[in-house]
C-alpha cells in the first residue's frame, strides 16, 4: 500500500461515514451530489505554481493538468470591464512601474481599510490596462515562473471563460473587494452574472461557482441567479462588509454551527482556509483536526479548501522536506501529496490548488481514475 493509501485508510472510512449521516440529516441535492463525486480540483489561479497567476498561459496549464475547475479572481476597469487580477492594485503582477505614460496614474487609497499606494484597475480603461504585461507575483518564492514575465496581458473574463468552454472545464470566478467596487459605482455582480449567462455558465447544474470573501454581495448575487455561491472563510479577521457595517461577527463566528447555518440561507458551499479544518501551532505543525467538515456537510453545505500549494514555504512543517539550512528551502517541493491525502481523509469536496496536478495525482491514486 503507497504513502498516500495508508494516509487514508482510517481517515476516508471517517468521511464516507460523515457523508452518509449528512445525507440523512437532509442535506441539499446538490450538496450530497458533490460529495458523492471524487473531490474537485481547483486550478488557483490557473497553475499559478509554474506560471504567473491569472494568465491564460496559467489557465491553460491548469487545464492540461486536468484541473476541473480554473479560478479567475475577477476586478473591475474604469469602464467597468472584468478582468482577472488578484487584486485592484498592479505593482505587484504587472510591468506598470516600468511605464512612464502611466506614471501619473500612481495614487494612494485605502481598500478595505488598509492604504495602499499603487496603481488600480479602476484608474485605468480596458484598453489601457491591456497594453501592460503580466509578471510573477511572488519571484522570490517562484524563480522560474519569472522567465514568463513580460508575454501576455491582462485576461478579461470574456477570454477565461471562452477557454473553459473550449476545454470543458468549470470556472470558479471570485469577486474581490466588492463593496470597495460598489462604493465607486462599479458594482461587479450585474456584469458578471451576465458575462457567464453569455457563456453558458448561469444555472445550478451548470459547473461554475461565484465565491467572495464578503456575505453581502453573495446575498445579492442570490437573488440575480442560481449557480452555487461560495462563502469564502479567511483564516483570521471578518468580511469587509461586517467591518463596514459594524456587524461584530468575524470568520471565527461564521464556522460555529449557528454560523454555517445562516451561510446556508444564501450559499451552498463554504472556501475555508486549511486552518480552519486543521489548526497549525506556532510552529507550524498540525493539531487535531476541528468538526468544521462535518458541521459544514450536516447544513448541505459543500466544503472547498484552500490553498495547497508545493513550496515547503507553505506547506505544513509535517509535510516539509529537505535540508531546512539549505538557502532555498524555503522553495523546495515539500510532501504535497501527503499533505492533500490528510484533506481528502477528512472528507473536503475540493482543493484549491497552484499546481494542479499534485491535486489529480493524490486523487487518483486514492480514488482511482
Amino acid at each position: 500500500m503507497s504513502r498516500i493509501r495508508r494516509a487514508l485508510a482510517g481517515g476516508l472510512a471517517l468521511a464516507a461515514t460523515a457523508g452518509v449521516c449528512a445525507a440523512v440529516a437532509g442535506a441539499s441535492e446538490s450538496a450530497e451530489a458533490e460529495r458523492v463525486r471524487q473531490p474537485v480540483v481547483i486550478g488557483h489561479r490557473g497553475a499559478s505554481g509554474l506560471r504567473p497567476e491569472h494568465t491564460l498561459g496559467a489557465y491553460r496549464v491548469a487545464i492540461s493538468q486536468g484541473a476541473d475547475y480554473i479560478e479567475p479572481d475577477i476586478v473591475a476597469t474604469k469602464d467597468r470591464r472584468l478582468v482577472a487580477r488578484h487584486d485592484n492594485w498592479l505593482a505587484d503582477s504587472t510591468d506598470v512601474e516600468k511605464r512612464a505614460e502611466f506614471a501619473d496614474r500612481k495614487k494612494t487609497k485605502t481598500v478595505d481599510g488598509t492604504s495602499r499606494t499603487d496603481w488600480f484597475t479602476e484608474d485605468f480603461t480596458l484598453a489601457e490596462l491591456r497594453t501592460l504585461r503580466t509578471e510573477e507575483r511572488i519571484p522570490a518564492v517562484r524563480p522560474n515562473n519569472a522567465v514568463f514575465d513580460g508575454l501576455e496581458p491582462i485576461p478579461t473574463l470574456e477570454e477565461v471563460l471562452d477557454l473553459a468552454r473550449r476545454h470543458g472545464v468549470g470556472v470558479y470566478p471570485e469577486t474581490k473587494h466588492p463593496s470597495y467596487f460598489d462604493d465607486l459605482g462599479l458594482s461587479m455582480e450585474e456584469p458578471l452574472v451576465a458575462t457567464l449567462g453569455r457563456y453558458g455558465f448561469d444555472g445550478r447544474g451548470d459547473k461554475v461557482f461565484i465565491q467572495s470573501f464578503e456575505t453581502a454581495n453573495l446575498r445579492d448575487l442570490r437573488k440575480m441567479t442560481t449557480v452555487r455561491l461560495v462563502q469564502l472563510i479567511n483564516g483570521s479577521g471578518a468580511p469587509y462588509d461586517f467591518v463596514e457595517s459594524g456587524d461584530e461577527r468575524t470568520y471565527a463566528d461564521l464556522v460555529k454551527p449557528e454560523g454555517l447555518k445562516w451561510i446556508a440561507s444564501y450559499a451552498q458551499g463554504v472556501g475555508p482556509s486549511t486552518s480552519w479544518i486543521v489548526p497549525v501551532d506556532a510552529s507550524g505543525r498540525l493539531g487535531a483536526p476541528t468538526t468544521l467538515v462535518r458541521d459544514a456537510h450536516r447544513r448541505g453545505l459543500t466544503v472547498h479548501t484552500w490553498t495547497v500549494r508545493n513550496e515547503n514555504e507553505f506547506l505544513p512543517a509535517d509535510f516539509r522536506q529537505g535540508n531546512t539550512a539549505a538557502p532555498d528551502h524555503r522553495r523546495a517541493t515539500g510532501d504535497v501529496g501527503g499533505w492533500l491525502a490528510r484533506l481528502y481523509s477528512l472528507g473536503v469536496d475540493g482543493v484549491f490548488c497552484d499546481d494542479p496536478s499534485a491535486g489529480v495525482a493524490a486523487r487518483t491514486e486514492i480514488f482511482g481514475s
